[in-house]
């Protein structure tokens, strides 16, 4: 205990249990009445200056006197406690010190205090199990530790810091982290320090780098701080704890890295590619992001060679993706799908020639910088907090397809060289998927283009028909289909009706189809039955097939489908139906029932089957039925049995009302809402319509020569009825020579029809089978000059076969003001 002098033996700590520490005695008052050689040397001062003094004057404080209240408070509470205390050496520099006081109890009955004090820049802390534990907490922890004065000097450190967090080692004792941590970014440290100091909220992982000298090297540590608290709250220090989380970002990279792979290119579609690519990266690596693309992509209906230049720049690329931390995206000066203005010097102009990325960590929007070209720009960087860019070239395939903008805002730090590495990862990623979007866009589009192009502009059933047509290509990655339909006027006021569907997808169908659509065309033009039109067709494709055989002798299957073909007559209002391979045609009755004929199905289109492998079948439909022909996309899907589908398309047809155009849509609609479409979708609808009998009219003629003048008499008179005496003499030319060829060359009986639609039709029917050939009669041929004369009288003439024959017809074009009859209007 204390000696009359105050001063304690310099072998108490010893004796205590405290080598090295400092000793005093206080006692209830506050004075100090003990004081030992290890306290003189910590603080300078010897006992003969402190004994019997208020030991609040060793207290250092932020204001002009030391405040004792906190002392009082703690003494008054006459409980052991510990902390550390801030405390004035005799030069009047502050040390920190770790403090444990102990009550003891004097023998008048007083309470004074044991206080050891322990210098926290390296002095042996309390001996004894507790002294061990404590030590093996701090020394042993994985965790770096360290303890930071009021000016951010570093005044203790565990061991771990230099044994295991190697980057950490030259952090020393006395100095700040700006002096002694070479290569860490040292200000966002301090920063975060000062903040702990002045507010007193512990900052949790504060992630920040260290890159080494020669840059071969870059570490990943966070650090948390909290701020310690002398016994009054005063602020003395802050604790920083840090852990080397290299491999933890390594795993977080390759997290970035798998999402970015699940989430770009989802799509075929060009700009949900983009928007993906910088919804990847916000918020993960960057705060603002931005994917314009360049001319190679267009992405809008007006190239932008031909946008005109503003003063601040060109239009040089179209925005195709944006998105950022901020509602409403702040930042950007351009929505999606608009051209965006660049100067000829900037960075971006710049990737985009060089295919060369641009890193730029710390952004210099200076006076001086491209910005000064930019005004816009410049100020929508200030505005926002703008502090750090990278601007990555979208390459692929040896083509650039526009840049990745990434930017930094709210995140203090700055990018890194491992963020540029992530971020190109990424971007090279991201550019294969734009660039297979891009070519499918390419291609789709010229394909629909194609398609479009071949397909019927204006189809007209005529007087036989009213027609109402909708086509739906499918959004799906194979592409355009070959879905095809037309509507093929024929002699006598009939008309074919055609529904297609190529195998495949692409241009290739698109021009697949194409051809098929000519050889119906040319074999309609033939009046061939249903089902010789779709042998022909089959042989015609098969034969194509073989000749684009491959070089291994196989063929390659180029073309193929399947096919539905109808020809309605309004003169009987008898329609003939074959099809194959192709979804059965729906008709619906004047009173809205629906049936699905039964006609044989037939082989595909291109299997080369023969002729065999079809059959027509004939109906008689009442005046007003609607025929829908359509292609398996509306009704099969992957899902369900092509029953399903047929059902609904049922439903949908039988429930439909209004004008053919509505009922065309609302069956489209009605059916791909149930089941969406997995392939293109042509549905053609024709409600038929009847010549009334006062539009037609027929006789029964003998072979006999002389019925030739009767023919011609009786084809006059109707034409005074009907109004046409112009085409009287003309008529009566056409009908001698046909009745003419037909008694020369044929036996039984002779039929005479004369039809009034939207032209005027002269037909002969005769017992022959044999169809008459056009030839060119010399000089001095007498004979063989009739059918080049009904060639060129008519606007077009032509045989089709007939039940037990042939008829011959021609057709002529109605005289002008003519009117038509009341079911041709």
């Amino acid at each position: 205990m204390p000696g009359s002098d105050g001063r304690m033996p310099g072998a108490t700590s010893e004796a205590l249990g405290l080598p090295g520490a400092a000793v005093a005695v206080i006692d209830a008052e506050g004075s100090v009445i003990g004081w030992t050689e290890a306290a003189a040397r910590l603080l300078g001062y010897r006992a003969s200056e402190v004994v019997n003094r208020s030991a609040t004057h060793l207290l250092m404080s932020d204001g002009a006197e030391p405040d004792p209240s906190a002392w009082s408070a703690l003494a008054g509470a006459r409980e052991p406690w510990s902390g550390m205390v801030r405390v004035r050496h005799r030069d009047g520099r502050p040390i920190n010190m770790s403090v444990w006081a102990s009550p003891l109890a004097a023998e008048d009955g007083r309470r004074d205090w044991f206080i050891s004090a322990a210098d926290l820049s390296g002095t042996p802390l309390p001996s004894g199990t507790d002294e061990l534990v404590l030590r093996s907490l701090l020394d042993d922890s994985p965790i770096g530790m360290a303890i930071w004065d009021a000016d951010l000097r570093c005044i203790w450190l565990n061991s771990t810091v230099e044994r295991r967090i190697g980057p950490l080692r030259h952090q020393r004792l006395g100095r700040r982290a700006a002096d002694s941590l070479p290569g860490f970014d040292t200000d966002s440290v301090e920063a975060a320090m000062r903040q702990v100091l002045k507010d007193g909220k512990p900052v949790i992982d504060h992630e920040y780098r260290w890159t080494a000298e020669d840059g071969n090297e870059e570490r990943v540590f966070s650090s948390s701080f909290f701020r310690l608290d002398g016994p009054g709250g005063s602020p003395l220090g802050v604790c920083s704890m840090v852990v080397d989380i290299t491999t933890s970002a390594a795993r977080q990279r390759l997290a970035v890295l798998s999402e970015a792979s699940t989430r770009i290119g989802r799509t075929l579609d060009v700009m949900s590619t983009a928007q993906e690519l910088a919804e990847v990266a916000v918020p993960l690596l960057a705060d603002y992001a931005t994917v314009d693309l360049a001319e190679a992509v267009p992405l809008g209906e007006e190239p932008l060679m031909r946008v005109e230049a503003t003063d601040s720049g060109v239009p040089v690329f179209r925005r195709a993706g944006v998105t950022s931390v901020h509602a409403g995206i702040p930042e950007s000066m351009w929505r999606r799908g608009d051209p965006v203005f660049v100067p000829p010097s900037s960075p971006f102009t710049a990737v985009l020639n060089t295919g060369e990325a641009h890193f730029e960590p710390v952004l210099d929007s200076s006076p001086g910088t491209w910005l000064d070209q930019d005004p816009g720009r410049a100020r929508t960087i200030h505005e926002n907090g703008m502090h750090s860019l990278m601007i990555l070239p979208l390459k692929a395939r040896g083509v650039i397809l526009g840049i990745a903008v990434f930017i930094r805002t709210d995140t203090p730090a700055a990018f890194s060289r491992d963020d540029r590495l992530l971020a190109e990862e990424i971007v090279v990623r991201a550019a294969l998927s734009l660039d297979n979007a891009r070519r499918y866009t390419r291609e789709r589009t010229t394909a629909l283009a194609l398609q479009r192009y071949l397909l019927p502009r204006n189809p007209s059933g005529g007087s036989a028909v009213d027609v109402a047509w909708r086509y739906l290509p499918a959004d799906v990655h194979d592409g355009v289909g070959g879905d095809w339909f037309d509507v093929i006027p024929l002699s006598g006021a009939r008309v074919a009706l055609v529904v297609g569907d190529v195998v495949g997808h692409g241009i290739n169908a698109a021009a697949t189809m194409g051809r098929l659509r000519t050889a119906v065309h040319t074999l309609a033009d033939m009046d061939l039955p249903p089902e010789e039109v779709l042998a022909r067709l089959d042989d015609l494709v098969a034969r194509l097939t073989d000749e684009d055989a491959g070089a291994r002798g196989y063929a390659t299957p180029v073309m193929g489908g399947t096919c539905v073909y109808a020809v309605y007559d309004p003169v009987t209002r008898r329609c003939t139906m074959a099809r194959a391979g192709h979804p059965p045609p729906a008709i619906v009755d004047p009173d809205g029932n629906v049936t699905f004929p039964t006609v044989p199905s037939g082989a595909p289109i291109g299997l080369g089957v023969g002729m065999l492998s079809f059959q027509s079948v004939e109906m008689e439909l009442p005046e007003g039925s609607m025929i829908a022909l359509y292609t398996d996309g509306l009704v099969e899907t992957r899902e369900a049995d092509i029953d399903v589908g047929l059902n609904r398309l049922r439903a949908a047809l039988a429930g439909a009302r209004g004008t053919l155009e509505q009922i065309c849509s609302d069956v489209v609609d009605s059916v791909v809402a149930q089941a969406p479409a997995e392939d293109d979708v042509a549905l053609l609808l024709a409600r038929t319509r009847s010549l009334s009998t006062d539009q037609y009219v027929s006789w029964e003629l003998s072979t006999d020569p002389a019925v030739v003048g009767k023919a011609r008499s009786l084809a006059v008179r109707q034409l005074a009825v009907w109004g046409l005496e112009e085409l009287s003499t003309t008529v009566e030319l056409i009908v001698s020579e046909l009745v003419t060829n037909a008694i020369r060359y044929s036996s039984g009986a002779i039929r005479l029809r004369l039809i009034r639609h939207k032209s005027l039709t002269c037909e002969v029917a005769d017992g022959d089978s044999n169809s008459p050939r056009l030839r060119h009669a010399r000089s001095t041929d007498e004979n063989g000059r009739g059918l080049f004369l009904i060639a060129e009288l008519s606007r077009r003439w032509g045989t089709r076969i007939a039940p037990g024959g042939k008829i011959v017809w021609a057709e002529l074009t109605l005289p002008t003001g003519a009117a038509l009859p009341p079911s041709s209007r």
